[in-house]
């Protein structure tokens, strides 16, 4: 799973689960249930099954990756559960489990395909939606208000030229394919060169993020893996971008209660009772050769912890550094 590159970055052959070896090294010895609660194409459950999991649950919200893994379920029989689900319920579909791991992101097989409306490469209906429910990219380009749009594109893009674009798309409108949308975002911004990224990838970005809810699923998704998570469970995620990545490094550093020390930018705050344990708080990268094998990979950073007993508690919203409306994360039950 990955943002959208540019077209030279597009996978040769069959879909790579990113940062699957280190995953894998990381959480050994691999035993029990455990919950895939980004499916996708498979990659990381049949890894998960192969390393040795008793069983894994794989959950998605795009029902076309169950109905594409038909043969995948008839090689693991019973050991395979696959069940259409958004990874932030997933505290319902499965408990006292062994391990949990979320590939964040777009998942390769929607952004290769067109008519799903992800990428601009080729042109497609402006949809973006990674199930097949609530509002698409189109409608949100073609209704939201021109300050709205412009925080989308500032907070989840990190597009400097947000109130700009989101200028241009009002004008412009209403947007049918993914290709008019491209078309005047780029007019919006400096030519591109040779080798750097398409003008438009930010914003795509932004939009797909705001259409899917992205950053309040990557927060309610990792406080019910806290809830399902056995003791000494390993909680694996492989993030694609800094907004991801910060969020899961901000929540592992609260829950492992190593925050609250404070700066000149935000009050100390009290510790919290350790819910994971981390036994190396740096992130994993990529290799130079996963990277060539896979370009896509190129951004991909791997964090894990391992639950401990203490009771599930969420953490302080505050304590995340989330963007978007605050009522995106709802810290009911907080009693730290």
């Amino acid at each position: 799973m990955a943002s959208a590159g540019t077209a030279s970055e597009a996978p040769k052959g069959p879909h790579v689960p990113v940062l699957i070896d280190a995953l894998i090294e990381e959480v050994s010895p691999v035993s029990g249930t455990w919950l895939d609660g980004t499916f996708g194409a498979g990659g990381y459950t049949e890894r998960l099954l192969q390393a040795g999991a008793d069983r894994v649950i794989g959950l998605d919200r795009d029902p076309t990756a169950i109905e594409a893994a038909a043969a995948m379920q008839a090689r693991w029989g019973d050991r395979l559960d696959l069940r259409l689900s958004r990874f932030s319920e997933l505290d319902a579909q499965g408990d006292a489990l062994d391990g949990v791991a979320l590939d964040l992101g777009v998942s390769s097989m929607q952004i290769d395909r067109p008519e799903r409306g992800f990428s601009f490469q080729k042109d497609g209906p402006l949809d973006m939606r990674m199930g097949n429910d609530g509002p698409s990219a189109a409608d949100l380009v073609n209704t939201a208000e021109e300050e709205e749009l412009a925080d989308i594109l500032f907070h989840y893009g990190e597009e400097r030229a947000s109130r700009r674009i989101a200028r241009a798309i009002l004008r412009a409108r209403p947007f049918e394919t993914t290709g008019q949308l491209a078309e005047v975002i780029a007019s919006c911004l400096p030519r591109q060169k040779p080798g750097q990224m398409h003008p438009a990838t930010r914003s795509f970005q932004a939009i797909r993020i705001a259409v899917n809810d992205e950053m309040g699923e990557l927060a309610r998704g990792l406080a019910a893996a806290e809830r399902a998570l056995k003791p000494g469970g390993a909680l694996a995620v492989v993030t694609f971008h800094s907004l991801e990545d910060r969020v899961v490094k901000r929540y592992f550093t609260e829950q492992t209660g190593a925050g609250g020390q404070g700066s000149r930018h935000a009050p100390v705050m009290a510790p919290r009772t350790p819910r994971f344990e981390q036994r190396r708080r740096k992130a994993t990268a990529p290799g130079d050769a996963e990277i060539a094998g896979n370009p896509r990979a190129r951004s991909a950073k791997l964090r894990v912890a391992f639950r401990t007993e203490a009771e599930a508690n969420p953490p302080r919203r505050s304590a995340l550094g989330l963007p978007g409306p605050k009522d995106w994360w709802l810290e009911t039950g907080n009693r730290e």
